[in-house]
């Protein structure tokens, strides 16, 4: 049977009958997706064996824009998550205390216990913060459990299928992959009701009457248990299988799998060969890296949870931050200081860098734009102490439009968070009570310049105002701007560096200002 699917340059599943691309990834998706088929069931999953990450939310939030654009085309869709919590625990992670839970490995994670003792099953402690950032991240999902849709026969009807055709599939692997299965080898992965392990077991036959598989584990006991729930289909079967159980249509999936020789390479022929189903329309989709720690992967401990992030920055903005760049693109993820330009990116409508298309596919509340850069939250939470009335006079003063009471709460509230977990100490500071020590190692000329901004500075300039004030003094008493904005900082900070000095001084109490630089002044005096 001929393919009639192909990758397109964007790293897209597309018939040859695709219609010309759009102007955006996901709409050229849904449009082509609503072309082909006659219903619309979207799906992702995972195997929860660890934290699930900012990297894996790619995979999610790729399918959920797709959704959107189908759904603003008039169509409707279907969108499951599988978590693949009948997989077994493969080796004891770096983050699992080997004493406790090397007996576990080759069991599923729904069948182990959870890390911290609290008597939920391992697949449910890293599954259920994940769900819950989910319904803040605004993605609607239908969530399927592997080892109940086991459990309750789904998979039957498929592990029947699988196992009559095993040489069949043999010969399609040795084609597709190389690899040459031995004699021994099934589709099926049985589950010893002895040992409670799925590895180390061989299969000796099977029973389409009885429903059931017998089987000999590694120490030579024998027996035999359901297709229903004792045992799974290996991931090259259990992936097409799926496609046709529930009725898969478009499916995202990561690079590895897109791979020649991989599992998408079986997976077509395996759905079409052994399950008489077609293959889903889909996208592949390259890795996030961390900043400075390459790949995200929750087995190496090099993540950061979606969880976590969802605590620290804007849901439709962690949403956008994966949207606005094509599944084939890379990406990198840095929590530091480039999330605040990406987040001043999504919320300034006017900003040329802005992606509409994108931020409409990543909504997820009605809250109107701020108007006011992230970057000056930054600093209002610490010069305030996040006092939400003075912060609104502050931004008045500022010539800013009074912002929305509730959009800005929701920033500050983030901008507090970031600067908890991710800001860099430069970017931290706080207002120093009396006049710092380090003002005596100015220079006269930087004590002078200080002395000056209190005469010249008044109540009702703004950041703009300001800021021409202080590099007026550039050339007056011939310093470098470095040096007058290091002078201001010293006298309020007590440190070198600091936020944005129009906007940070015309924030501030103008008469602690003044006395505070004729105070430094005085010392320069003195000396």
């Amino acid at each position: 049977m001929t393919d009639s699917w192909s990758w397109d340059s964007d790293g897209l599943v597309m018939s040859n009958e695709a219609k010309a691309p759009l102007s955006f990834w996901a709409d050229d998706i849904a449009a082509n997706w609503s072309t082909q088929k006659n219903t619309y069931v979207a799906m992702t999953g995972i195997t929860p064996s660890g934290h699930i990450h900012v990297g894996n939310m790619r995979e999610v939030v790729t399918a959920d824009a797709v959704v959107r654009a189908l759904k603003a085309l008039g169509k409707t869709a279907k969108f499951y998550y599988v978590a693949d919590t009948f997989d077994p625990l493969r080796k004891v992670y770096p983050f699992l205390d080997e004493k406790t839970y090397a007996p576990f490995v080759g069991q599923p994670l729904s069948e182990i216990p959870a890390p911290d003792g609290s008597g939920q099953s391992y697949a449910d402690y890293f599954l259920t913060p994940f769900l819950e950032s989910l319904q803040t991240l605004d993605i609607q999902v239908s969530l399927i459990r592997a080892d109940q849709a086991y459990k309750e026969d789904k998979y039957v009807e498929n592990i029947i299928k699988a196992l009559q055709a095993t040489q069949t599939i043999k010969e399609i692997l040795k084609k597709q992959t190389g690899k040459v299965m031995d004699e021994h080898w099934s589709p099926f992965v049985p589950m010893c009701e002895k040992t409670k392990s799925m590895m180390g077991n061989r299969v000796l036959g099977f029973d389409v009457d009885k429903q059931t598989v017998g089987y000999v584990n590694a120490q030579g006991y024998e027996s035999e248990v359901p297709m229903a729930g004792g045992g799974k289909l290996t991931w090259r079967l259990d992936w097409p299988a799926r496609w046709q159980i529930f009725g898969v249509t478009f499916e995202p999936f990561g690079k590895d799998h897109a791979s020649r020789g991989g599992s998408f390479d079986t997976a077509k022929r395996f759905v079409r060969d052994i399950f008489d189903y077609e293959i889903p329309c889909s996208a592949v989709y390259e890795w996030v890296s961390l900043t400075g720690g390459g790949d995200m992967s929750s087995s190496k401990g090099n993540v950061i949870s979606i969880a976590q992030m969802t605590k620290v920055m804007p849901p439709e903005v962690l949403k956008y931050c994966v949207v606005r760049a094509k599944p084939n693109k890379r990406l990198t993820f840095d929590p530091g200081l480039p999330m605040l330009s990406l987040v001043d990116e999504f919320d300034d409508l006017s900003s040329k860098s802005r992606h509409e298309r994108a931020a409409e596919l990543s909504a997820v509340s009605d809250l109107p734009p701020l108007g006011v850069p992230f970057k000056h939250i930054i600093s209002l939470a610490q010069i305030t102490g996040g006092d939400l009335e003075i912060i609104q006079k502050i931004l008045k003063r500022n010539g800013y439009q009074e912002p929305n009471l509730q959009t800005l709460q929701n920033r500050l509230s983030y901008a507090q968070a970031w600067l908890e977990a991710f800001a860099p100490d430069d970017i931290k500071f706080s207002i120093a009570q009396d006049l710092p020590s380090e003002v005596g190692a100015l220079t006269s000329s930087q004590r002078q310049g200080l002395g000056l901004l209190a005469q010249r500075l008044k109540p009702e300039m703004d950041a703009s105002q300001t800021h021409e004030i202080l590099y007026g003094l550039k050339d007056e008493l011939q310093l470098t701007p470095k040096e007058i904005f290091e002078a201001v900082y010293i006298a309020i900070l007590g440190k070198a560096k600091g936020p944005r000095a129009g906007f940070f001084l015309a924030s501030l109490e103008h008469a602690f200002v003044k006395e505070r630089f004729e105070q430094a002044a005085a010392v320069s005096n003195q000396t």
